[in-house]
């Protein structure tokens, strides 16, 4: 068994805060910026319950790492997400001039890094990033099968028993 990389480390640290968003009955989607290896903001998916649809992750972390550091853009930063960036996400990582993604799951029906779109890094925007891409896929896959295997267990449960 090899020694785990930064980014496994920092992958498990998103893992946390996607473990947070479905204890929150969120999406479980973690996210955090790193530089230099060290993490500078974390977050994890709170649109219901801040009320608001940009509320993903990607884009909680990096506005707290845009405040940390003073700056809209972060470049030399490291974006770890559990699942692969929306074009919503995508278009934020653009503009903050991120340096790199590292995700774990692929999203084939809304990833913006190449599964379903090609924002990031796609020849007319005006900055790439490098993109690492299943790092700790199995764990990230998992919390978010769980977490949509309950959701609907709680609708068949609810269609057979309204009272619940």
């Amino acid at each position: 068994m090899h020694p785990p990389s930064t980014d496994e480390i920092l992958m498990r640290a998103a893992l946390r805060e996607a473990k947070r968003a479905s204890q929150e009955n969120e999406v479980p989607v973690g996210a955090v910026v790193a530089r230099e290896g060290r993490i500078i903001s974390r977050a994890h998916n709170q649109p219901l319950g801040l009320k608001d649809p940009t509320a993903h992750a990607e884009i909680l972390a990096l506005r707290r790492a845009a405040r940390r550091v003073g700056n809209y853009r972060l470049p030399g930063c490291t974006l770890y997400v559990t699942i692969e960036p929306c074009a919503m996400c995508a278009g934020a990582i653009v503009q903050a001039r991120l340096r790199r993604v590292v995700y774990g799951a692929d999203d084939p029906k809304a990833g913006a890094c190449g599964s379903a779109l090609r924002v990031l890094n796609h020849p007319a925007v005006n900055h790439s990033a490098e993109v690492s891409r299943g790092v700790l896929s199995p764990e990230c896959r998992a919390i978010l099968r769980e977490f949509f295997a309950r959701r609907r267990q709680s609708v068949i449960i609810k269609s057979i028993d309204p009272k619940d």
